[in-house]
């Protein structure tokens, strides 16, 4: 990135059933012939916070009533692995990711 071009992250508000309000970044989103999708990370208020986290990939389905949207998570299985591979593949090429497959090696074998 130049040091001219700032970063503006793509940020939402999304509230829960609790009213309570959580702020996100939008990295991307997708169409496919199941719905649309869009991948997501929290936000911090301090590097601190930050750190502390486990700072998941959320994937969540749009869905539309009227003028409202609303996102869900993906309840099938199959369903969120097939969205998940494609914003992974998606992701890894913006941000330059490499994304390995670690082998896990049993402890005894160590």
């Amino acid at each position: 990135m130049d040091k001219d071009q700032e970063y503006n992250p793509d940020l939402i508000t999304v509230q829960d059933d609790e009213g309570n309000e959580h702020i996100f970044e939008e990295l991307d989103r997708i169409e496919t012939d199941q719905g649309r999708y869009v991948a997501m990370l929290p936000t911090f208020d301090s590097e601190e916070e930050m750190l502390e986290s486990d700072s998941e990939l959320i994937i969540l389905k749009v869905f539309e009533e009227g003028d409202e949207t609303y996102l869900a998570a993906i309840e099938d299985d199959d369903e969120f692995d097939e969205i998940a591979d494609i914003f992974e593949e998606r992701l890894a090429d913006i941000f330059e990711i490499d994304v390995v497959e670690a082998d896990v090696v049993p402890e005894d074998e160590q």
